[in-house]
């Protein structure tokens, strides 16, 4: 099969993607072989290709938005059928006995595998995953539509929980990509109104496209306080301006697995018993909570279609921020 595989980080102006034909690997038990349609291109990637986050597996398959058919099951799988349309997302494996794991934190596992970092993604013709943690889905969908789903769409909506939001409330978008232009979908659905903080002119005007009631940059104040915040952008200094835009007893989320170092800030910012936390992965009840939800709401992605051949561009437009919505490899049609 085709692969790319990363090597060693490597700016993404210097390509650091490269083809490989390696063999199509073999599910082990409980395991089931995906041949690959579609796979989502996220900043996560493009951390891991740059060396933001440490290499943890070289050569390395980048790539946990995958979706395509069953290709072949692996001893003990009655799960699902050869044919059928699934989907696979960055969690890739838990214990399932350790404390987390028990309390219903299987992204806290410290025995867990993350797929395009500790195992191989969906940057390839074939992946191997894990039966349990794949998610069935409809058919008649277009496999780069429902990529993005995955991972935007699912640590975007873990962020949102988090925070704690409800209907009628007032909600911060910081960043607008792939994640925000589908947390916006589900807000409004839900019931809040969503304001919108970026710099780009582009995604300004997908966001009030999307229902934003006010678009602004990171630095401004909004004309009224934020009763919850999402923060999507690498930027550890939006944090403060966060919370200076976010009531009292409001909660301020950090969406991305890798930030900019957060500036020293006066307790002022943070005393009113407003909250700060991040989010590490998503659980497989996030995912299942999400498309049923996505369903639902009718959420669908914006998305800039690549050839699996221009992996290395789409990275970069990534880093440019010159991606409106969400970015997708098409591996096969």
């Amino acid at each position: 099969m085709r692969a790319l595989l990363l090597r060693e980080p490597k700016p993404a102006e210097e390509g650091p993607l490269v083809f490989a034909e390696l063999p199509v690997p073999e599910p082990g038990p409980g395991q089931i072989l995906v041949r690959v349609r579609a796979c989502g291109v996220c900043h996560t990637d493009l951390h891991i290709a740059e060396g933001d986050l440490p290499l943890r597996k070289s050569p390395v398959v980048l790539g946990h938005q995958g979706v395509g058919e069953v290709a072949a099951l692996g001893p003990g799988v009655a799960r699902f059928r050869p044919g059928q349309r699934v989907g696979f997302f960055w969690l890739a494996w838990a214990c399932g006995q350790c404390p987390f794991c028990r309390r219903g934190q299987e992204n806290l596992c410290p025995q867990a595998r993350f797929t395009g970092y500790t195992v191989d993604g969906g940057f390839a013709e074939y992946a191997r995953v894990f039966a349990d943690f794949a998610f069935p889905l409809p058919e008649g969908v277009p496999a780069v539509e429902q990529a993005p789903l995955l991972c935007a769409g699912v640590v975007g909506f873990r962020a949102l929980k988090l925070s704690g939001a409800q209907k009628g409330d007032l909600l911060g978008l910081y960043g607008f990509g792939a994640s925000a232009h589908l947390v916006i979908q589900a807000a409004r659905f839900l019931g809040m109104r969503v304001y919108v903080f970026t710099r780009s002119s582009e995604h300004r005007e997908q966001a009030r496209e999307l229902g934003a009631e006010w678009v602004g940059g990171p630095g401004e104040r909004p004309p009224e306080p934020l009763d919850a915040a999402l923060v999507f952008a690498p930027a550890g200094w939006i944090v403060p301006e966060a919370l200076q835009s976010t009531r009292p007893g409001g909660t301020v989320v950090l969406a991305g697995i890798h930030m900019s170092p957060i500036p020293e800030m006066p307790y002022r910012l943070l005393w009113g018993e407003r909250a700060v936390r991040s989010v590490a992965n998503a659980t497989r009840r996030d995912g299942e909570e999400f498309l049923r939800l996505a369903q639902e709401a009718g959420i669908r992605p914006e998305v800039q279609v690549f050839p699996f051949e221009e992996a290395n561009a789409a990275l970069l437009r990534l880093k440019r921020a010159e991606i409106r919505g969400a970015a997708v490899l098409r591996v096969a049609l």
